[in-house]
C-alpha cells in the first residue's frame, strides 16, 4: 500500500477528488492517502484551523495514531471498498477522537473522507415537539449555520424536543388549564437549568413577562398575520349556514366571529394543524380558523379557503412571529442570535405585546392587535372583546417609524381601552395573556 501526503497549500489540485490552493483565512487542508494500485483511496482529512475558526489542529500523527487505533486500513479492505464503492464516511470537527461517528453520504466515487466530529454541540436548540414547532426549530438551526461556519460543521447544532403542559393536556379546552406559560413554561426550565442554550417560540404563547435570567433578543423576520378560514363544502364565512358548528380554541376568534355572525357556534376544537385538518375532513365540525403563518411554513397552504382580512379577523398578538429565547447572562449566544434578529419584526412585536402588557398581565378578555411598517410609518390596530361577541372595542394608533414612539404607541393604546371598558368587561373570562388559546 502506497502512503502519500498531499496539501492544499501546495497549489496542486488532489489526485483523485480535486482541490484548490489554500486559503490564508481558512487554513491549508491536508490529507494522507492510502492507496493499492488500482483500487480506490482512503483519505484522512484534516485541516490547519488558523484564527478563522479558532479551533485546534489535529497533526498528522493525531491522524495516523487515530487510523491505526480504529483499524480503518484493514477494516476498509479491497472487497469491503468495493462493496461501499460510491459512499463517503464522514465524521465533523472538534471531537474527541477516541469516539468517533461515522454517517454515510452518497455518490463519492473515488475516496473515502473522514473529518472529526464534534463530542458536544455548540448550541441545544429547545423546541416543543409538535410539527409546526419543529419546522420553526429546523428553521433557526438552517438560519445558525449559514451565518456561522462553526454552526455548520456536523454536530454543532442540536434539536432538544421539551414537551409542555399545553401539549400534554389535549382532553380540556386552554381556558381551563390556565393561561400563563401553558407552552413555554417547561422550555423556560430547561433554559434556565442548562439543558438547552436557546429556546424557538411562537411569540404568540410568550406571556409578557418573562422568567428572571431569560431574555428574548432574537426574532426572525415575521410570516403572513393574517388567519385562514379552512372548510370543505363553503367558500367563507358569510355563506355558513345558521348553526354551523366552527371548531376553535381562540376566546379571540370565537368573539371576533359572533360579532359578525352571532348565528354561528363555536365548540372548542385542539390539536395541532395535521389533526385539526383531519377532523375537519371528519365532518367533527363544518370549518375552522387557523393562522396563516403555520399553513405556510408546513406548506400547507392548500387547505386555506379564503384568507381573512383585518376586519373580518384581527390577529392574535405577536401572531406569525418567531422569538429565540436564550439566558441573560450568555454573551456568547447573545452574539450569535443578534446577527438573526430582524428588527423590523421586533418592534412591532414589542408593540403589541406592550398594548398586552398595558391591558394588565391578568387581563382576562379576547385581545388582538397588530402593528406593521406602511410606507415608512407605524400603523397600529387593537381590539378587546366580550367574549359573547357582543361588544368590542377597537383603537387605532399612526405615526412615525422610531424605536421610542412604536413601543409607546402599544402602552397608550392599551391603557385607551382599559379606560373605556365597563367595569364588569373582564369578568368570568379565563386568564388569556400567553397562550395559544386566543392565537
Amino acid at each position: 500500500m502506497e502512503l502519500r501526503r498531499w496539501s492544499s497549500g501546495d497549489g496542486i489540485p488532489h489526485p483523485y477528488f480535486g482541490g484548490q490552493k489554500g486559503d490564508p483565512q481558512k487554513g491549508n487542508t491536508e490529507c494522507w492517502i492510502f492507496q493499492r494500485p488500482g483500487d480506490i483511496c482512503l483519505c484522512l482529512i484534516y485541516t490547519y484551523f488558523n484564527t478563522y475558526y479558532g479551533a485546534p489542529i489535529l497533526t498528522s500523527e493525531q491522524v495516523m495514531s487515530f487510523s491505526a487505533n480504529r483499524s480503518l486500513i484493514p477494516q476498509l479492505n479491497r472487497s469491503h471498498l468495493s462493496a461501499r464503492r460510491g459512499s463517503l464516511l464522514t465524521i465533523g470537527k472538534h471531537s474527541v477522537l477516541d469516539t468517533p461517528k461515522f454517517a454515510i453520504k452518497q455518490n463519492c466515487r473515488r475516496s473515502v473522507k473522514i473529518r472529526a466530529e464534534l463530542s458536544e454541540p455548540i448550541i441545544r436548540i429547545g423546541t416543543r415537539g409538535s410539527p409546526l414547532a419543529l419546522a420553526q426549530a429546523y428553521m433557526t438551526r438552517d438560519l445558525l449555520a449559514a451565518n456561522f461556519p462553526e454552526l455548520a460543521e456536523e454536530g454543532a447544532l442540536e434539536i432538544a424536543i421539551i414537551k409542555t403542559t399545553g401539549d400534554k393536556v389535549l382532553d380540556k379546552p386552554l381556558a381551563d388549564i390556565g393561561g400563563k406559560g401553558l407552552f413555554t413554561r417547561e422550555l423556560d426550565d430547561a433554559l434556565l437549568d442548562g439543558r438547552v442554550n436557546i429556546a424557538v417560540h411562537s411569540m404568540k404563547d410568550v406571556p409578557t413577562y418573562l422568567p428572571e435570567g431569560t431574555i428574548l433578543p432574537c426574532m426572525l423576520p415575521r410570516e403572513d398575520v393574517r388567519d385562514a378560514f379552512i372548510c370543505l363544502k363553503y367558500g367563507s364565512l358569510s355563506e355558513l349556514p345558521q348553526g354551523a358548528l366552527v371548531g376553535t380554541a381562540s376566546l379571540r376568534r370565537q368573539s371576533q366571529l359572533l360579532w359578525k355572525y352571532p348565528e354561528l357556534k363555536c365548540v372548542n376544537f385542539r390539536g395541532n394543524v395535521q389533526s385539526r385538518i383531519r377532523k375537519l375532513k371528519e365532518e367533527v365540525v363544518d370549518c375552522t380558523l387557523l393562522a396563516l403563518a403555520g399553513l405556510k411554513r408546513m406548506d400547507l397552504t392548500e387547505h386555506a379557503t379564503k384568507i381573512l382580512e383585518f376586519e373580518d379577523m384581527l390577529p392574535a398578538v405577536a401572531q406569525g412571529a418567531i422569538g429565540i429565547a436564550c439566558r441573560a447572562n450568555d454573551d456568547k449566544i447573545q452574539e450569535y442570535l443578534s446577527k438573526l434578529n430582524h428588527e423590523e419584526t421586533r418592534l412591532t412585536v414589542e408593540c403589541e405585546r406592550n398594548f398586552l402588557r398595558s391591558l394588565d398581565g391578568s387581563c382576562r378578555t379576547p385581545i388582538a392587535a397588530n402593528a406593521r411598517l406602511v410606507n415608512g410609518r407605524l400603523v397600529f390596530d387593537g381590539l378587546i372583546a366580550s367574549l359573547d361577541g357582543k361588544e368590542i372595542l377597537r383603537t387605532k394608533r399612526e405615526g412615525t417609524w422610531n424605536a421610542a414612539d412604536v413601543l409607546a404607541a402599544g402602552i397608550d393604546a392599551g391603557n385607551e381601552l382599559k379606560a373605556l371598558a365597563p367595569k364588569d368587561f373582564f369578568a368570568n373570562v379565563p386568564e388569556m395573556q400567553g397562550t395559544s388559546a386566543w392565537s
